[in-house]
Formats: C-alpha cells, structure tokens, sequence
C-alpha cells in the first residue's frame, strides 16, 4: 500500500472567494470546479506529507498549511500589497526557513515559505 496524495480540505463559506488567494497570489492552477469544491494545484510534483505540531515554531500558532514557494519575498510583496492579514512577520528562522504567517479570505492561518 502506498499513499499517492494528501489533499487538504479546507471549509469556506464560497469557495470562489479561494481564486485570489490561492491562485493569483500562489500561482496554483483551478483544476477542479464543482461548484462546492474547487481543488488549486501545482505542476510541481512533492511526496505526501502530513505535519503534526504542538506549536507553529518560534512560539507561534499551528498554520493550518505549510506552502513551499521559491520565492518568499515576491510573495510576501504581493500579499501586503493585497492588504492581506500577516500575523506573523517575513522571519528568517534559526532552522533555515524564510517564512510569514498569513490569512485565506477564509480565516485559516497560512505559512508561506522558502529554504534558506
């Protein structure tokens, strides 16, 4: 038995509200529409992985999703410019991550980051 994806679910109200966030912002691609479920990918292809936390790091809240990006400041740019909620500052981190916190249009704390 092998495991071939996670997908996250995520509750929202309206899904379409996910566009702007998930897609222009992150750049991931609609590729499921139901109406009731949108489902955003990347072509980029990474094993399955499943987090378990107690805390986010640096003493901060479990992020709901962790998204890799390979350019973290481009990101955090645009979402500051989108006048996106970022609770936790763009921080170089003692274990080698450049990362901030952000909020979906839907609540869910989001950490966007890069490897240093």
């Amino acid at each position: 038995m092998a495991v071939r994806r996670i997908v996250a679910n995520l509750y929202a109200a309206d899904p379409d509200q996910a566009q702007q966030f998930y897609a222009d912002l992150l750049g991931l691609e609609r590729v499921m529409d139901h109406g009731w479920l949108i489902t955003f990918a990347s072509p980029a292809s990474a094993a399955p992985q499943v987090s378990i936390a107690c805390q986010g790091g640096s003493g901060t809240p479990v992020p709901a999703l962790s998204i890799e990006v390979d350019d973290v400041d481009d990101v955090h740019r645009r979402a500051q410019g989108a006048r996106l909620d970022i609770p936790y500052p763009l921080t170089d981190e003692p274990w080698g991550v450049r990362r901030f916190f952000v909020r979906d249009p839907f609540g869910n704390l989001v950490n966007i980051l890069s490897h240093l």
